[in-house]
């Protein structure tokens, strides 16, 4: 199993040592478990495929399935993905917090497209929670993509994991580095938006509401 750091109630100031070991586990093809807005989350680097499988392995979850991307900012997010008007409202409005949204990958994408199932479009996610978002940050200062692979801490169709203790227990293949910060506060999943067609279709609706979504868009 891998090793696993409590950071309950610690600012980020004191636990700067343990993110940089997170960035480098990132760095080094690792996996990671980290917190997010609702539960916990496991991670990687987009860009290593091997990582990418290895994550999908841990999973057992299937390649037509693909992950999310976490990413610290819109700027990482464009580096990536085609924002249409409807998008950029909403990621204006919502970001950083618990919106998903599904977009158009660029022709000359840098995330492999097994990450994304093979399809022609990418899931994104700018995080709230100061955790894996001062991750993200580090990644982007370090001149990597500031962006991971994330998807919820547990085997295919079982519930999340909601601490990290629970996690190390979990998990019969090793999670290289997991950050246990305690409970998450929120069990109530992010919503989906997919924003790639005429009109937006709302996938999942979670913490952020049908009617935020449509108040926002006509704004």
């Amino acid at each position: 199993m891998g090793f696993l750091v409590k950071v309950i109630g610690k600012a980020l100031e004191d636990i700067k040592v343990f993110l940089d070991i997170a960035v480098e586990n990132i760095i080094d093809g690792n996996i990671i478990a980290f917190p997010t807005d609702s539960v916990y989350g496991l991670g990687c680097d987009p860009t290593n495929l091997n990582a990418v499988k290895r994550l999908f392995n841990i999973k057992f979850r299937d390649a037509s399935k693909g992950f999310l991307l976490l990413v610290y900012d819109i700027q990482e997010a464009e580096k990536i993905a085609e924002f249409n008007d409807p998008a950029r409202k909403l990621a204006d409005q919502f970001w950083p917090g618990e919106l998903s949204l599904i977009l158009k990958r660029k022709p000359q994408c840098i995330i492999p497209p097994v990450v994304s199932a093979n399809e022609e479009t990418i899931g994104l996610r700018v995080p709230k929670n100061e955790i894996i978002r001062e991750i993200l940050n580090l990644l982007k200062k370090k001149g990597n993509f500031g962006g991971i692979a994330g998807t919820s801490a547990n085997y295919a169709g079982e519930e999340p994991s909601t601490d990290g203790q629970e996690i190390s227990r979990k998990f019969l293949n090793p999670i290289d580095f997991i950050i246990d910060n305690g409970e998450t506060r929120s069990k109530i999943p992010t919503t989906i938006v997919d924003c790639t067609k005429h009109e937006i279709d709302i996938l999942r609706e979670g913490k952020i509401t049908r009617e935020q979504i449509y108040e926002a868009l006509s704004g």
